[in-house]
């Protein structure tokens, strides 16, 4: 199998096209890993709903956000057993209060109350049945394993401290649970309103439910919303990517990171197409050679091209291992990072497109390229 001549000149030319290749893969890594950030720090907002087994979630009309509930008459249940295609329904508390550090000074935290049946559907499924077992005892709690410092603990399972002026007792640590505003504090319904009396006994923020056919559920959302519209009744999925949007839309930290990633995307571009295009017109006396031996100079335009084809996918190849080593790393000191395919494809595609189009920026120079030029 003969080996393309494009090939041929980049192994003979490795010292000069090896920088390309770097700043290719270099780039690649940085808008990948930067929009992996993103995406895993919406995805932290979103995970009480992601975590947990219900399909429809009912609040306060117009809610924009999981954590901009308002109390809602835990009657509206009624309203929801009453379709034929809801097979369970519960109340579930969400609200910020204080966490009072045993040593001093207090954070804000975020408490989450649910039932702890097996069966549950708003308590996360990464509490276990022994932590289910053990939060039935009154004011016992569950935190992530990364905020126990950030919650003014040493180790965690067995201290206490207070929040809203009540005793709590971490009994569990679960992982994946590193809030961006405030430590998760998972917790009983019978927890919950001890510890956030501005609830009556008659209210919760949300009911969650489950049709017996999740496929249905979205035509039962709409026939709710019709029929009373001061509830907002929303699939997960829907209520999920409508959290994450509002945290990217709405709010300082999202804007932020929004903007971060687009300058990674650019800073990115930047460099690929720059470098490769300084490589390439550093290769001109080469092609002022291929002239003088007669070849074409659309033989030499295509050259340039499958060149740069080649080093945008010698670059791409090599970032992909490498931006997984950053997740992990990442998410070793606590920060996740998400990269799914689509992400990796997208990335892909767009270092790609950007390689071709440096190598279409350089064939500008190669109007220079005349076989008298090796002369000077």
């Amino acid at each position: 199998m003969r080996k393309p001549y494009s090939l041929k000149i980049l192994w003979h030319g490795r010292n000069r096209f090896l920088p390309a290749v770097l700043a290719v893969s270099f780039s690649a890594v940085l808008i990948a890993v930067q929009f992996g950030v993103l995406l895993g720090t919406l995805s932290v907002t979103s995970k009480p709903i992601d975590h947990a087994s219900a399909q429809l979630w009912v609040g306060i009309r117009d809610v924009p956000s999981i954590e901009l509930g308002h109390p809602i008459p835990e009657s509206w249940l009624f309203r929801l057993q009453a379709q034929p295609e809801v097979e369970d329904v519960e109340g579930y508390l969400y609200e910020f209060g204080y966490w009072h550090k045993p040593a001093g000074g207090s954070v804000h935290c975020c408490v989450i109350g649910a039932r702890l049946e097996q069966s549950s559907l708003g308590a996360v499924r990464d509490l276990s049945h022994d932590m289910r077992t053990l939060l039935t005892e009154p004011g016992a709690v569950v935190v992530d394993e990364l905020e126990v410092g950030r919650l003014g603990l040493k180790h965690g399972i067995g201290e206490t401290a207070e929040v809203m002026g009540h005793k709590v007792r971490v009994v569990g640590l679960v992982h994946g649970f590193k809030s961006i505003w405030g430590p998760y504090v998972f917790c009983s319904m019978q927890t919950a309103r001890m510890l956030l009396p501005m609830y009556r006994s008659d209210e919760v923020q949300y009911l969650v439910a489950h049709c017996r056919n999740s496929m249905e559920a979205a035509a039962v959302a709409e026939r709710l919303r019709r029929k009373y519209p001061e509830m907002a009744v929303l699939p997960h999925d829907k209520f999920s990517v409508q959290t994450r949007l509002y945290w990217l839309t709405q709010t300082r930290v999202g804007i932020a990171l929004g903007l971060t990633s687009v300058l990674a995307l650019i800073v990115g571009l930047v460099i690929t197409s720059q470098t490769l295009y300084a490589a390439t017109a550093a290769s001109l006396r080469e092609y002022a050679v291929l002239r003088a031996l007669g070849l074409p100079r659309w033989r030499i335009s295509a050259m340039v091209l499958a060149q740069s084809f080649w080093i945008g996918l010698a670059g791409v190849a090599v970032s992909i291992p490498v931006a997984f080593v950053v997740a992990r790393v990442a998410g070793i000191v606590g920060a996740e990072v998400q990269l799914p395919l689509w992400l990796l494809a997208g990335t892909m595609v767009v270092t790609m497109t950007i390689a071709l189009l440096s190598g279409l920026l350089a064939l500008r120079s190669l109007r220079l390229v005349e076989p008298a030029s090796l002369l000077r």
